[in-house]
């Protein structure tokens, strides 16, 4: 890198996008000897986070939180953009890739609980209880675990739907463990949900950074901060995604990991009322893992095509 270039990253303007891209600009200045001034942080507030009254869903799905990252890599703004993985579509915009996938964090959900509430977890919830949230997903398992809750629209940043939830009358929320790690924000009534009681996103957990796909000084600097592993398991992830659907509008949860040179995955499709669910485990190598994540989303279509909307 010249020393009179820097660059500079795109982010969403809420603290755990900004939090995680000075994460990855760190990741950058260590990997390289940089020093601080070559690497800047451009802000930006995107659809996603201006409209907070209504669901992503209804809002047009996936993109919503990328759309105006993307157009500013496209035009030169800046040079990359650092995103949560599971906010992603699965197809690159035209023009741009993944540069690097950064090790996964925590990829669990946490249910967060009021004060005054106490659960150790979806089962011991109070009967009827009232949980906020914006996530099909989410919404579908809570509501396959307990039938009895009710469920009402919660979004915005994590400051802004805990500040919500405490002058609300909900009872909990759920929010990602890797978020709240990242913003160094331990909870006194959080509970980190199992695999069984919530599967994650597509994606959860990991930092993806986006830019343009002929930049490739750019993305030699970017190739020393990829996780093979979590690039291999969000691989397989997305695909059973894409293979699914790919946008909001379907309830789909996945998860996997590598173990002694072994990928797992093991994913879910919902009715957005948690009235039915298919899943599967599948095993593979992790450089199958793109084909195998596809045959998987391609089996649970078949088995249950009534819970695919797109």
């Amino acid at each position: 890198m010249s020393k009179n270039t820097s660059l500079t990253i795109g982010t969403r303007a809420s603290p755990l996008a900004v939090r995680q891209s000075e994460l990855v600009a760190h990741d950058l200045r260590a990997a390289h000897g940089l020093d601080n001034a070559d690497i800047g942080i451009s802000k930006i507030t995107t659809k996603g986070d201006r409209a907070l009254d209504t669901t992503l869903s209804e809002l047009g799905g996936k993109g919503l939180f990328t759309e105006e990252l993307e157009a500013g890599l496209k035009k030169g703004t800046f040079d990359m953009a650092v995103h949560s993985l599971k906010d992603l579509p699965t197809q690159n915009a035209e023009g741009l890739t993944l540069g690097a996938i950064l090790p996964r964090a925590n990829a669990a959900d946490m249910l967060v609980l009021r004060d005054g509430v106490s659960a150790n977890g979806l089962a011991d919830l109070p009967q009827g209880a009232h949980i906020g949230t914006a996530s099909l997903r989410r919404q579908a398992q809570l509501l396959r675990a307990r039938p009895d809750a009710k469920i009402s629209l919660l979004r915005g940043n994590i400051g802004t739907r805990l500040k919500k939830l405490e002058t609300s009358n909900m009872d909990a929320t759920l929010l990602a463990a890797a978020g709240l790690a990242r913003l160094d924000m331990p909870l006194k009534r959080g509970v980190e949900l199992t695999e069984a009681e919530m599967l994650p996103a597509a994606g959860q957990g990991a930092l993806a950074v986006q830019c343009r796909a002929d930049d490739e000084a750019l993305l030699a600097l970017l190739a020393p901060l990829n996780c093979a592993a979590t690039q291999a398991c969000v691989t397989a992830e997305r695909a059973f995604l894409q293979a699914l659907d790919g946008s909001c509008r379907t309830p789909i949860a996945a998860l996997a990991r590598i173990k002694n040179d072994t990928l797992y995955m093991h994913g879910r499709l919902l009715a957005a009322d948690g009235s039915d669910m298919v899943e599967t485990r599948i095993s593979c190598s992790p450089h199958a893992a793109a084909a195998a994540g596809r045959e998987a989303g391609e089996s649970l279509r078949t088995q249950a095509p009534h819970l695919v909307t797109g």
